[in-house]
């Protein structure tokens, strides 16, 4: 004879306290290789970004800032929330070596810091410096760069048809605040030659990213056993 079952109808086999403390533990693990895998400066970048976020309109008006410099001091946290979700457990790293170079560890974590601390950060930060005592117009510096950023994660999003770290933010946050800063720039009465330049610069640092990667890449596959090729 079949025994009955000892189970309640529609109780699942793995619920109930045990099977929550396991899916909780399990989460904690994700939780915990992802931060293992985070490079350091990533959690800066996310400190930094939200109390910068705070003190935005409390330096508007104590600094008396006009809109354009306010949007042009938001380059800086908003790119580091960016950073964030392109940079948490370094998966961007791990996306470019992957999906372009065929595992090579073409793209390293210190060609990733040069260019997002003092490429981004740096540059972000003398935008705002040179809009605030030189001319309004050196603030397209910082607009320019992550208009630029924007376009690279929506061409990457066409071209390989899923996503890419970093796609969220630049889609939600860098295509709206690009967009408002530029449409603010045309009240400024500074000259074509601060759109050039920063338009120059924005290519210029993400091409040498690009160039860095592609030598890198090019130098592993000669190094790489005869074997292996």
């Amino acid at each position: 004879m079949m025994q009955p079952e000892n189970r309640q109808l529609g109780t699942l086999p793995d619920s109930g306290p045990r099977y929550n403390r396991r899916c909780h533990c399990l989460v904690l693990q994700s939780l915990m290789s992802t931060a293992k895998q985070t490079p350091r400066w990533v959690f800066l970048a996310l400190v930094f970004g939200v109390l910068l976020l705070l003190l935005a309109l409390i330096l508007a008006r104590r600094m008396e800032w006009n809109a354009f410099i306010l949007l042009v001091y938001l380059q800086t946290p908003i790119y580091m929330l960016h950073q964030v979700e392109e940079h948490t457990g370094d998966r961007f790293r791990a996306f470019v070596n992957q999906q372009i170079y065929g595992g090579l560890d073409a793209l390293t974590p210190t060609t990733v810091l040069i260019a997002n601390i003092p490429g981004v950060w740096g540059i972000t930060a003398l935008s705002l410096y040179l809009a605030i005592g030189a001319a309004a117009g050196w603030g397209l510096l910082g607009v320019y760069l992550i208009a630029v950023n924007a376009i690279v994660h929506v061409v990457a999003l066409i071209l390989w048809r899923k996503y890419n770290p970093g796609l969220w933010t630049a889609l939600l946050l860098f295509l709206p605040l690009s967009v408002l800063s530029f449409w603010k720039s045309t009240f400024t009465l500074d000259p074509w030659r601060h759109h050039l330049i920063g338009v120059g610069s924005a290519l210029a640092i993400h091409g040498a990213l690009v160039l860095a990667t592609r030598r890198r890449a090019a130098q592993l596959r000669r190094d790489r056993p005869v074997s292996d090729k």
